[in-house]
């Protein structure tokens, strides 16, 4: 009993492998082939592969072959198309070849590594296939910046270009929302219109732009904007930065905006002035000068202004000398403040009057004038 025993387990054994390598081996004729030029093709997750498969009859009669596909792990699809139907069978005459094309449906979510396939033609012949998946697979949404900092002052408008991915297996229509300071205005625009929402296939990607405005008063600071595009099912954020450099502006005036005075020759008359930062950027190292007539004198207190913040003033005093033997007149003086980035002037009008002393003296002559015309007539009047 022991001995038919052993033959049996032997013989099962030995059926077993001839059925395996009918199987999975090779054909069991060279005279029917299955055959396609590319078996070992390298895709990125949520890919799709189409394969184009001859089966070859070199045999002197008909066949009929079931087609299978066989090593799918879960999570992936194919089907078998020939003239234009799903097919299941081929039958092809002695001597002749028919087409099919096999589409091979890449997971989103799969890991990266060779993935090994079969396909069958009943037990005719037999094709192996190698998928490479090239990346990590995911199932989510990514939205990307080309470049996600931009430098401006406020009068800029900062475009940035996005591009939005579905990497979802379904088609998704996306709300776009920015958390922009208050006075920000963000656009989104697709497909050059301005849109609020953006429908995306499975798998594909849509070119975003999203152009950014600051208010007119926004003060020099870099600025963070969160973006998202959300859906019921799956969420994507971008974080867009925007450095504000400012924009600069100076004045220079006096208190009551009165751009003239009077002085007396030789005297000296100090002027209120008044600087202030009209930008939205810190002004820093502001001199003081002036263009004043030959032989004047001009100081100011204080010579230079270190910082001014925006929609500040500064006070300055200007002490100007005229020269003393200046004749009455106008005199026209110009002050000026000056950065490396920005200056401002203005022209002042200084009215110059002779020392009363000369006024006296000139009275003291035409008195002396007539005393003089007064004696010779009496002296030589009857004469």
């Amino acid at each position: 009993m022991s001995v038919c025993s052993n033959r049996l387990t032997l013989a099962m054994l030995f059926c077993s492998c001839m059925l395996w390598q009918t199987s999975y081996a090779k054909p069991v004729s060279d005279s029917v082939i299955l055959y396609s030029p590319y078996t070992k093709i390298a895709v990125t997750p949520g890919q799709s592969v189409n394969y184009a498969i001859d089966l070859i009859n070199n045999s002197k009669s008909l066949i009929s072959a079931d087609l299978s596909f066989r090593g799918l792990p879960a999570g992936w699809d194919y089907n078998i198309k020939a003239g234009g139907y799903i097919i299941r069978q081929l039958s092809v005459l002695p001597g002749e070849k028919k087409s099919v094309t096999l589409t091979l449906i890449v997971p989103l979510q799969v890991n990266k590594g060779n993935y090994r396939f079969q396909v069958y033609a009943g037990d005719l012949a037999v094709l192996p296939l190698t998928v490479l998946v090239s990346e990590q697979g995911n199932y989510k949404t990514e939205f990307t910046a080309k470049q996600a900092n931009m430098q401006g002052n406020t009068g800029s408008t900062f475009t940035f270009q996005c591009l939005l991915k579905n990497f979802t297996g379904d088609k998704q229509l996306y709300a776009m929302m920015a958390d922009a300071p208050r006075g920000w205005n963000i656009v989104f625009k697709y497909n050059l219109k301005q849109v609020t929402s953006v429908e995306i296939e499975a798998n594909n990607t849509a070119d975003i732009t999203i152009e950014v405005t600051p208010p007119e008063s926004v003060e020099a600071a870099t600025y963070r904007i969160p973006v998202t595009a959300t859906t019921s099912s799956t969420t994507a954020d971008l974080a867009l930065e925007v450095v504000i450099t400012g924009t600069y502006g100076m004045d220079l005036s006096t208190p009551a905006g009165l751009l003239s005075s009077s002085l007396t020759a030789g005297d000296q008359r100090k002027i209120e002035l008044v600087v202030k930062n009209t930008g939205s950027a810190e002004l820093r190292d502001i001199k003081l000068s002036a263009n004043a007539p030959v032989n004047w004198e001009v100081s100011f207190d204080p010579k230079k202004i270190d910082r001014l913040a925006p929609g500040a003033t500064a006070q300055v005093f200007a002490a100007v000398k005229g020269y003393k033997k200046a004749i009455a007149g106008d005199y026209v003086t110009t002050f000026e403040a000056k950065t490396p980035e920005k200056s401002s002037r203005i022209s002042f009008r200084m009215s110059v009057k002779t020392p009363m002393i000369w006024g006296w003296m000139g009275v003291l002559v035409i008195l002396a004038a007539f005393g003089g015309v007064y004696y010779l007539f009496r002296r030589f009047g009857r004469r």
